[in-house]
């Protein structure tokens, strides 16, 4: 966070400000339909609206795709934004700004040195497109640029520059202290500073909100390096950042697929010749944070490698990043080109109609992997087939939880011939065990925790009813009774003004994933009998833990007899 946290008060009396019907209705026109307002999800494409919207509660849900939470979090989902910019950008909303505590040491810069350097990138930019134009060198860049087959719209869109070859270029124009910081000057020893960039064509760089980070350049000859890009600053993070993406975004607020490239060119090149959804990653392997960023976009990422040898092993790297990454409902192929050829050289070459008929067609993620693997193994031999599943089973180990990892390990265990009862059952079977301990009069007593649990979460101000009760948790046991203790203790902690102000302290948290459909779960109760309602439900859990644990404490005193605390504890239990 720049120039200090932004307080949790301010957070949460922020989210009591807004109304988040009026938020989302200024983005997606709703329709108001009983208590709640609805409207066609703004996440995914559908016919009948299935996108509501409670005002009394503060979030929002859809029942099609799942998406749900309060106002920042509508905003991070439907703007792309990270959490402190749809912070600031409610702020804007409901028209006050957002404070900054002091931090303990002051080693990010401040927002105000921010915005400064924010505004020298943009200058720099514009310095750099005013030298492609004008000067010597810049008309021998242009030259170099048609002769790529490159259009003059396409430079303007992409704002190419070029940096003239002269050492002290910037510091002669801008304040040096921020060109430092920036990354756009170099320091010597003694002091002196010259141009970080020098007789290249310049690529700015921009995020996601258009804003100019840093930059990257090309020579226009054969001199080495051949590109070169700006290094580690307050704005510029190359492992978290993708070339183009802005221009994308303009374009396809949510596109079918975006196709990953190896660069600057490429992207441009691609786009001159319609195919508008291509990113290139920085001078470095695809992240997780690439992936995780590109997939709040899009559910489809195609990657796009060189035919040649380097380009099949950048391939096979991807591997690491791409495993954790890949959610319920998002899809990865892999795309390899003819030898000799890069996507700017193959889409000249054969045409937009064949160059996208190969996006389209892409390899799957699935059918990659298990090939590359099984020809490094001779899989007719059972030294073979051990070796394949060794090597391929860290990989599976690293996929979330779903149908896909199932899937894979199937897969696996075909390809390898693994016994009947290999792991993929081992996995299956202890699933099963652990299912088969759930005793039928546990669903019972989970039934009036989740009513209760669901109703606290949904009314927060119910904490009074618990807080009433001066309950002893400590004597009580129940299914899920950690984590309603630990939402109890937050809502007499934290006194949440409303549904909204909870979700936003769950947030990133382990679990905020059940604390969500738990808040989504429609009860279908009337307001005036909520209170009631959750009483009820509340003694009912009350009388069936305290049971439960009494049943626990006699069977240990017949198997095994009692310390003196549970001696107590149990004549208080019998004497109720």
């Amino acid at each position: 966070m720049s120039g200090g946290r932004i307080p949790r008060e301010f957070i949460d009396d922020l989210l009591v400000r807004v109304d988040i019907v009026d938020l989302i209705d200024s983005q997606v026109p709703l329709k108001k339909t009983g208590a709640n307002y609805v409207a066609r999800c703004p996440f995914h494409t559908e016919k009948t609206p299935s996108f509501s919207v409670n005002r009394q509660k503060q979030f929002f849900h859809c029942f099609g795709c799942g998406a749900s939470g309060n106002a920042i979090g509508f905003l991070m989902d439907y703007r792309h934004l990270e959490f402190v910019e749809a912070v600031e950008d409610l702020a804007d909303f409901v028209g006050v700004e957002v404070p900054r505590e002091a931090a303990a040491y002051q080693a990010s810069p401040s927002k105000d040195n921010l915005t400064d350097l924010y505004a020298l990138t943009e200058k720099v930019a514009a310095f750099y497109v005013e030298q492609l134009r004008s000067s010597e060198g810049g008309k021998k860049a242009v030259d170099y640029l048609k002769a790529r087959g490159l259009s003059s719209d396409c430079a303007r869109e992409f704002m190419l520059g070029y940096a003239p070859d002269e050492w002290q270029s910037l510091p002669n124009l801008f304040d040096e202290r921020l060109l430092l910081e920036a990354g756009l000057l170099v320091a010597k020893e003694n002091g002196r500073v010259y141009d970080r960039f020098r007789q290249r064509i310049m690529f700015p760089i921009r995020d996601k909100r258009g804003r100019v980070v840093g930059f990257g350049g090309r020579v226009l000859d054969d001199s080495l390096p051949k590109y070169l890009n700006s290094p580690e600053t307050s704005l510029f993070h190359k492992g978290k950042l993708v070339y183009g993406l802005f221009e994308l975004l303009q374009k396809h607020a949510k596109p079918p697929r975006i196709l990953i490239v190896e660069g600057y060119m490429d992207v441009i090149s691609l786009a001159q010749f319609g195919i508008d959804y291509a990113v290139a990653v920085l001078g470095t392997a695809a992240t997780a944070a690439h992936l995780d960023l590109l997939f709040r976009f899009s559910s489809e990422l195609v990657f796009c490698f060189d035919g040649d040898r380097a380009g099949r092993e950048a391939a096979w790297r991807v591997m690491e990043s791409v495993f954790p990454s890949l959610k319920e409902g998002k899809q990865v192929r892999i795309m390899l080109l003819p030898q000799s050829f890069d996507p700017d050289s193959l889409v000249r070459h054969e045409g937009l109609e064949a160059f996208v008929g190969r996006v389209q067609g892409a390899q799957t993620l699935s059918d990659y992997f298990f090939e590359h693997i099984a020809a490094e193994f001779n899989l007719k031999e059972t030294e073979g087939r051990a070796q394949f599943v060794a090597k391929a089973k860290p990989y599976l180990d690293k996929l979330p939880e779903g149908v896909f990892k199932e899937l894979m390990f199937a897969r696996l265990k075909n390809l390898s011939g693994s016994p009947r009862r290999g792991f993929l059952e081992t996995q299956i079977n202890q699933k099963l065990e652990t299912s088969k301990l759930r005793q039928p009069q546990d669903k019972a007593r989970l039934s009036s925790a989740r009513v209760a649990l669901a109703l606290l979460l949904q009314n927060p101000l119910l904490i009074a009813v618990v807080e009433a009760k001066k309950i002893a948790w400590d004597k009580l046991e129940f299914s899920g009774g950690e984590l309603f203790k630990g939402i109890v203790q937050v809502l007499m902690d934290e006194k949440p003004a409303n549904t909204a102000v909870l979700l936003e302290y769950y947030r990133d948290k382990p679990e905020e994933k059940t604390i969500k459909a738990l808040v989504f779960l429609d009860l279908s109760i009337a307001d005036e009998r909520v209170t009631a309602v959750f009483n009820d439900a509340l003694d009912k859990l009350l009388n069936q833990a305290k049971e439960m644990r009494l049943d626990k404490l006699l069977l240990k005193e017949k198997d095994v007899g009692l310390d003196e605390s549970e001696k107590i504890l149990l004549r208080e239990l019998l004497s109720k």
